[in-house]
């Protein structure tokens, strides 16, 4: 069954960094993409093998030689580039179909690292069979490299793993080979960002692992006119880890090549053979079905998130779906994020919709709220737009909040907006400014009522703001303000000793001497209403200049009257 309410995961590991994708000398090989003519050539001299009977084991990798034995096999000085070459020949016969032929390299073979390179290159062909006859003469090939002594088994699952998924990943017929290298660089550069590790273990990762990627999409390409195969290396020690580590390798391309996935994958063939593999792997012990469907969520892979689902529900297995929602809604990941909710039942909007309005995603924001989001979650995610200066957010969601609760939670809400420091307080006159109440009168009370009554729970430095702008008193103050204004301005044109004797000019350029600066502060402030003092010095201007002004006007109503006695030039300006 999927269920929500467990621990919270990490997401899933990339390939460890600690743990190279292949060996220099493997890596080397990966750079033949010839024809199957030219590696045949390039791999002849692999079979003649001398034997010497001794039983220890070592290994010397880079340029040396390796030497290994496990008490059964023969024991003797192997070159590398002998066991390649040995594993590029066996890929040629395999190509082929040629079952005996096959079995007669696998005799040759008289080395334990021979055998199970041989083991991993077998079990890689087996994705780009066709028929039912040439799957069991596999199998039987298979089996013989195993009774011959092939026993690293958790080398060849791996391995396979990784490239199965590559394989029924990468089917697009529209793209080319190198628009998709293209594609998984950069998918792979994104994926290496949130990974741990110093920066040169990350660039060593990322060079092998995309080596190895590009690899395996020249042997998807390659494979209507040839085939090629390499080692995927890993080390485990329990049944357990082994798995582990290939249901992570298994889930990592279809991350990658989420993109290049063509319209109806998911219900075909290829999906249902991913879906065997993962399941396999989960009964066979892989314990990291959360931590990788978290990460299949933040990459968007939608794909990988509705076959982990199902394994989820097939063995009753948790994961947690509200906390992948969080990570698609993060990074927009819409299609992803209906899979999660259509899908997976995930029904925890909150947290998601809340980091939205924190980074100012509107499209997220819209697709929670079109969802269905609580009046109360809104309101969370109000104050938390506002806080953090993303007023187009915070504009969007006020408009679907019912009034009542916007008055019901109006101190909390004012409170929440005030933001993370002392002093800022954006998002408080933001709300104010835009009527959040969407009643200038409950509006201007709710804030006045702050600045008054001083709340426990409300910090000190909010009520000094509001009662200093929007309060009441503040008002009453911009009114003596105005009032003062006015005695100055009439002193100067009376008494006023100017060259240029302002009594003298036309009234509408006196009157822009006189309210120009009031003028220009008024259309500054943004918003449906007028901070208290601000409102009360433009009430008093417009007084005097029209005789009477109504007190109760929110201010901006009163600013086209004072605009009608500026000169047009003035205010063009």
């Amino acid at each position: 069954m999927v269920k929500s309410d467990k621990q919270l995961a990490k997401p899933a590991k990339m390939v460890p960094l600690e743990s190279p994708v292949f060996t220099e000398a493997e890596a080397d090989e990966l750079s033949c993409h010839g024809t199957p003519a030219h590696c045949a050539e390039h791999g002849r001299a692999s079979l003649a093998l001398t034997d010497e009977q001794e039983c220890h084991v070592s290994h010397v990798h880079g340029s040396g030689l390796v030497q290994q034995s496990n008490g059964c096999m023969p024991n003797r000085m192997i070159d590398e580039h002998e066991w390649i070459d040995f594993g590029h020949s066996l890929q040629l016969v395999l190509f082929s179909r040629q079952w005996a032929l096959a079995e007669s390299l696998v005799a040759l073979a008289d080395h334990q690292l021979m055998l199970d390179y041989g083991l991993s290159v077998a079990l890689d062909a087996i994705w780009f069979l066709r028929t039912e006859q040439d799957l069991k003469g596999l199998n039987h090939l298979i089996a013989k490299i195993v009774e011959s002594g092939a026993k690293d088994f958790a080398r060849a699952i791996l391995r396979t793993s990784l490239l199965a998924s590559c394989v029924v990943a990468c089917q697009s017929k529209t793209l080319t080979l190198g628009d998709s290298k293209e594609i998984i660089a950069q998918s792979l550069h994104e994926r290496l960002q949130d990974c741990p590790g110093s920066d040169r273990l990350q660039i060593e990762a990322g060079a092998k692992v995309q080596k190895f990627i590009e690899w395996v999409l020249q042997c998807i390409h390659l494979n209507r006119c040839s085939e090629e195969t390499e080692c995927y290396k890993g080390n485990c020690s329990t049944h357990q880890e082994i798995f582990t580590e290939a249901f992570d390798a298994a889930c990592f391309p279809l991350t990658l090549f989420s993109t290049l996935f063509e319209p109806g994958w998911s219900s075909g063939s290829s999906a249902v053979a991913i879906q065997g593999l993962l399941s396999l792997l989960v009964e066979g012990g892989a314990d990291n079905v959360n931590q990788c469907f978290l990460e299949a969520a933040r990459f968007g892979s939608t794909e990988l998130v509705h076959i982990l689902l199902k394994i989820a529900h097939q063995n009753s297995l948790a994961v947690d779906v509200d906390l992948a929602l969080v990570y698609a809604s993060h990074y927009c990941k819409f299609e992803t994020m209906e899979c999660l909710v259509d899908e997976g039942n995930a029904t925890s909007f909150l947290c998601p919709l809340v980091k939205a309005s924190e980074h100012g995603c509107l499209q997220v924001v819209q697709w929670f709220v079109n969802r269905g989001v609580s009046d109360i979650e809104m309101c969370l995610a109000v104050t938390t737009a506002a806080s953090s200066g993303h007023f187009v957010v915070a504009s969007y969601l006020l408009a679907h909040i019912p009034r009542h609760v916007l008055e019901a939670l109006s101190i909390q809400i004012l409170k929440a907006a005030r933001g993370q420091g002392s002093g800022s307080f954006e998002g408080v006159a933001f709300l104010l400014r835009s009527n959040f109440l969407n009643d200038a009168a409950a509006t201007y009370a709710v804030a006045d009522s702050i600045a008054t009554m001083r709340p426990m729970d409300v910090p000190q430095d909010l009520v000094d703001f509001l009662k200093e702008q929007w309060s009441q008193a503040a008002f009453v103050e911009g009114v003596g303000a105005g009032e003062e204004h006015f005695v100055n301005i009439t002193r100067v044109l009376r008494r006023g000793t100017s060259p240029i004797h302002l009594p003298d000019l036309p009234e509408p350029m006196v009157l822009a001497i006189a309210y120009l600066p009031l003028y220009r502060a008024c259309t500054s402030a943004r918003g449906q209403l007028l901070p208290q003092r601000l409102r009360g010095e433009l009430v008093e201007a417009i007084g005097r200049l029209r005789k009477s002004a109504d007190t109760e006007s929110h201010g901006n109503d009163l600013l086209p009257v004072l605009e009608h006695h500026l000169p047009s030039f003035v205010i063009g300006a």
